[in-house]
């Protein structure tokens, strides 16, 4: 167990203590320009259900973030057990990082990563500054399973 009550808590400290809470994993993308950016976060919250709306972070200056906040829409690919290498894949310093993925596209254009446990499409609502993250929140505009 990991002493958080009496112990120092240095950014790099906090980063790691934090890491010790299980989450779910996602991918958002969207498409901007001609070009397709996507990230993964396990920042991803319910937010409300009327209208149904989430929230997830990215870091100040994450060019998947960027491209997010200009376009106004993202998609959601909830990951499952077995899809851990996308995982380290949309964390990677990759420039293509759809490259060679079995992907269609919502309506709008937005990539959805084919086998993911769930998905949906959003517009950005709002978004918040939280130190050195952007506070992304959506509704859901189109529901793809």
């Amino acid at each position: 167990m990991i002493d958080t009550m009496n112990a120092a808590i240095d950014p790099k400290r906090f980063r790691s203590v934090m890491g010790t809470f299980a989450t779910g994993v996602a991918i958002i993308g969207t498409e901007w320009d001609g070009e397709l950016f996507g990230a993964t976060i396990n920042s991803l919250t319910s937010v409300s259900l009327t209208p149904c709306m989430l929230l997830f972070c990215t870091n100040e200056g994450s060019a998947t973030g960027a491209a997010i906040r200009k376009r106004g829409l993202f998609s959601v690919n909830i990951l499952g057990a077995h899809q851990s290498d996308l995982s380290v894949r949309f964390t990677a310093k990759q420039k293509n990082r759809f490259e060679d993925l079995a992907v269609t596209f919502s309506a709008d254009g937005l990539p959805l990563l084919e086998g993911a446990a769930a998905q949906m499409c959003c517009r950005v609502a709002n978004v918040h500054k939280a130190g050195d993250h952007d506070i992304i929140l959506g509704q859901r505009s189109e529901e793809h399973t």
